[in-house]
């Protein structure tokens, strides 16, 4: 077995009698787009602070490339970028001067440092603004700075802490566009956020922390299947007849049959789809309307940690 770019062995932290973090483990495999949620007070910031080499855990470990890591380790900063969800830049300093700024932390200088700088312009599209004061920014403008930022120094591992908090659907949209480039080009991505549909979308392999404990790791597609979609039908005649042979399909659950309507629970939507079209076919029947649904990542993050509000 390979040895991942990011594994955390059985981490717990402790804030006096607090148990923020209860036994975690994790692996990250090189060039993965991972997923990370978790309601409010799950441990998701504990984690990513321990990431970040901010903070030790109580007990447990975290191997970066195979590496130990702790507090300090100054070696990790030229490997890892960090995009917060409180923006790390000056509204005072122009783009072009936050830029330059960070990469001369991270040890960039001269030509290397202007190149660099001209390039994230790009990437975050600011070119045209490079020059303003980042007070003078909008929230989407100020959300793909501070990524640019998290980026000069060509990082091998990125974690992004709720990156499209509070932008516009351009923007947001922008910022997908900038994270799948990231990750084609073999950046390893940690990313989190309370927007689920963004994970869903982003992230082939998700973990879902709650209580301080991982409760999911799975890939997307594994922890969809945890719960049903549903298809509903409304045919022209001939329902129970319907019903009866369908009840004969394995794996299909008859959800609710009446007034010529039906409404099925499975799996495989697309699947029983197509089964449902031959059968009516079969039968002599009329397809009056059909809506498929598949179960979303929000449905099996509720399933999973339940409907209550945190704080």
């Amino acid at each position: 077995m390979s040895i991942p770019v990011l594994e955390v062995i059985d981490v717990s932290k402790r804030f006096g009698r607090f148990e923020a973090l209860r036994g975690v483990s994790l692996r990250v495999e090189a060039g993965e787009l991972f997923g990370l949620l978790g309601p409010n007070g799950a441990g998701k910031t504990t984690l990513l602070n321990i990431l970040a080499c901010l903070s030790d855990p109580s007990t447990g470990s975290v191997r970066l490339f195979g590496k130990p890591l702790s507090r300090g380790d100054l070696s990790v900063r030229p490997l890892v970028g960090i995009a917060t969800q409180d923006l790390a830049i000056y509204a005072e300093l122009t783009a072009r001067e936050n830029l330059a700024f960070f990469g001369r932390l991270y040890g960039l200088g001269g030509p290397e440092l202007l190149k660099r700088v001209d390039e994230v312009l790009e990437l975050t599209t600011l070119r045209e603004r490079a020059d303003d004061r980042v007070g003078t920014f909008s929230g989407g403008m100020k959300r793909r700075l501070n990524l640019g930022v998290a980026v000069m120094h060509r990082p091998k591992v990125l974690y992004l802490d709720e990156p499209t908090a509070g932008v516009d659907p351009q923007s947001r949209h922008h910022i997908f566009g900038q994270v799948r480039a990231l990750s084609a080009a073999g950046v390893t991505i940690v990313y989190t956020s309370h927007y689920m549909e963004e994970v869903q979308a982003l992230c082939p392999r998700i973990a879902i922390l709650d209580h301080g404990k991982v409760i999911a790791c799975d890939t997307r597609t594994n922890l969809l299947r945890r719960l049903d979609g549903t298809l509903t039908i409304r045919v022209n005649r001939d329902l129970p007849a319907v019903v009866e042979r369908v009840g004969r399909i394995p794996g299909v659950k008859v959800l609710s049959a009446a007034d010529e309507t039906l409404t099925l629970g499975t799996q495989d939507v697309n699947w029983l789809t197509l089964q449902l079209v031959a059968l009516l076919r079969e039968l002599g029947i009329e397809l009056l309307g059909l809506d498929a649904k598949e179960p979303t990542l929000e449905q099996v993050f509720l399933h999973l940690t339940d409907t209550a509000v945190r704080d």
